[in-house]
């Protein structure tokens, strides 16, 4: 190439690069390179003159988590265990049941639509304000209500969820309601039509109140209107990105709510909140309608206060979609009643030794339960450097941001924030990029090998490597409740990690387990979530709320 007709590349320049890169060349080498690396940035500067939307082309390359001989599960009848327990006649009770339990009033007719709408959204306008968990709500939700009322009286049910409100993320479009992703680059942001999810939901006869904060673009609990508060710790954030979805259910302001996941982003909040957690595998539920962040990691799934609750919106949102060329058609069915037969319990015991105030005791209560938990072995791996990948991936989507300055925009400045990991991702090497994506597929080959000895694994939540690996691997993941801790207020999230604020203060707050399954069989992880939580019992409304 002639570089009089492109950019100027000098040895300095490559030299700098290499110390940026971790690579060395001789002078030599670098004179030889000058050209080719002149070519490359004029292929970019062409590539990035042609405009991508974000949503419309999805990546060529499509992130499958079977190996193969995968089998997929075979369609099954769902069971849930049965709630009927009488309606109470207090709000605050109404509020915080299952929704089994609504499900059932409401069938019976001890409560209708529109009266649980009317809680929620009078619990809504006296705690949203101090817990910042909705960015707005649905000013359709009581009419939604009165006309799922009108249906019942004749006996017409709109579907499993009929007159059950829920929060929905806001990066999950919603038809003529404002869903801007958190992010002041996009305030404003009015889809036309609904996500599928959200679609899916309606036909059910779940009733939208309004949409649930998100961390700026999926990152953090900090989005354009503020910092959305954990219910049992104001003081202090309540982790991201599903940061509503979590505050809210856990505060009583909604029956449950949808969350997305990419790395960590359901089960952080859900860990921060008391609630209960499913990731599903990646690709069961299309994401049609969705902000796009990783191709290759985005996952939907519902945050609630029960197993089972999870168990039923799963059953709801499932399904592929040809618009999502990354979802994948499998059915969700079985018998979460009881335990499986013989079911391989397996945990890791260096993980377990990172979080010795809740998970120890929680391989007990497994024993209690019939289970013999197995000490399971990991390979030593670099799993952490995975996170190269979604910083590239997350980096590419928002791309315009960063070429613009209009990354300058968004509040979140720091560090470990958006604007400056999309520039740090723009230094990242293609080659290393390549071999991070063989250190995946190893990485899939383990657990591959790990779940054909056990079917389920448990551990701490946050701590060790098994966030990040099922997420890169695609595994489900049942976050749920274990107990409480005494923790100073903790603030910004780092990725897969949070800062806590220099205090000896400390508050006694929600802390978690995680089970990890096999690919497309959440089941297991349900029935043994349902017997845990069971066993625990454990008292999860904050004081206060």
């Amino acid at each position: 190439m002639d570089q009089s007709a492109g950019p100027i590349v000098t040895n300095r320049d490559i030299e700098g690069a290499e110390r940026t890169l971790g690579v060395s060349f001789t002078p030599a080498e670098r004179t030889l390179l000058a050209p080719a690396i002149a070519n490359q940035i004029a292929h970019a500067a062409a590539r990035r003159a042609m405009p991508i939307p974000l949503s419309d082309i999805p990546p060529a390359t499509i992130f499958d988590p079977r190996l193969p001989g995968t089998t997929m599960p075979a369609p099954a009848a769902l069971h849930l265990p049965r709630t009927e327990i009488p309606c109470p006649t207090d709000d605050t009770e109404i509020a915080f049941a299952p929704v089994t339990a609504q499900i059932h009033w409401l069938r019976t007719g001890a409560l209708t639509a529109t009266r649980l709408t009317r809680i929620y959204l009078d619990r809504i306008a006296r705690q949203n304000p101090a817990l910042l968990c909705y960015a707005r709500l649905n000013p359709a939700a009581l009419d939604h209500a009165a006309h799922l009322d009108a249906r019942a009286a004749t006996g017409a049910w709109a579907g499993p969820l009929h007159g059950i409100p829920y929060a929905c993320k806001d990066i999950i479009d919603t038809a003529g309601i404002i869903t801007d992703w958190g992010a002041e680059p996009y305030q404003g942001r009015t889809p036309d039509t609904d996500a599928l999810v959200v679609q899916r939901l309606h036909a059910a006869g779940a009733i939208l109140l309004g949409k649930s904060t998100v961390g700026a673009l999926a990152y953090g609990d900090l989005w354009h209107g503020g910092r959305t508060r954990n219910p049992w710790n104001p003081e202090e954030g309540s982790s991201g990105s599903s940061a509503g979805s979590a505050a809210a259910t856990a505060a009583g302001l909604c029956s449950f709510a949808l969350g997305t996941e990419t790395y960590g982003s359901i089960v952080s909040p859900t860990t921060r909140c008391g609630t209960t957690g499913l990731r599903p595998t990646f690709g069961r539920i299309a994401r049609t309608g969705t902000m796009p962040l990783c191709p290759s990691l985005d996952k939907i799934g519902p945050i609630a206060r029960t197993t089972t609750d999870c168990a039923l919106i799963l059953a709801t949102i499932n399904g592929a979609d040809p618009s999502d060329p990354s979802s994948i058609a499998s059915s969700f069915g079985g018998d979460l009643r009881t335990l499986p037969a013989n079911l391989r319990l397996g945990y890791f015991p260096d993980d377990i030794a990172t979080d010795d105030t809740i998970t120890p005791e929680l391989l007990d209560h497994c024993r209690a339960l019939g289970l013999t938990p197995t000490a399971c072995r990991r390979p030593d791996l670099p799993y952490d450097s995975l996170s190269s990948i979604l910083m590239a991936e997350a980096a590419a989507t928002f791309e315009p941001l960063t070429l613009s300055d209009r990354d300058d925009l968004l509040t979140w400045q720091d560090e470990n924030a958006w604007p400056n990991q999309f520039r740090a991702a723009r230094l990242l090497s293609a080659v290393d990029h390549i071999q991070l994506d063989r250190l995946r597929r190893r990485t899939m080959q383990v657990m591959n090998d790990i779940f054909t000895e056990i079917d389920i694994l448990i551990g701490p939540s946050l701590a060790g490597p098994m966030l990040g690996i099922t997420n890169f691997t695609g595994h489900p993941c049942l976050c749920l409740p274990a107990g409480f801790i005494h923790s100073p207020s903790r603030i910004a999230d780092t990725l897969a990690g949070t800062k806590t604020a220099a205090t000896s203060t400390t508050h006694r707050v929600p802390h978690s387990i995680s089970l990890w399954g096999r690919l497309f069989d959440e089941t297991p992880l349900l029935a043994l979530g349902h017997a845990l939580e069971t066993r625990l019992a454990l008292d999860l409304r904050p004081s206060g709320c």
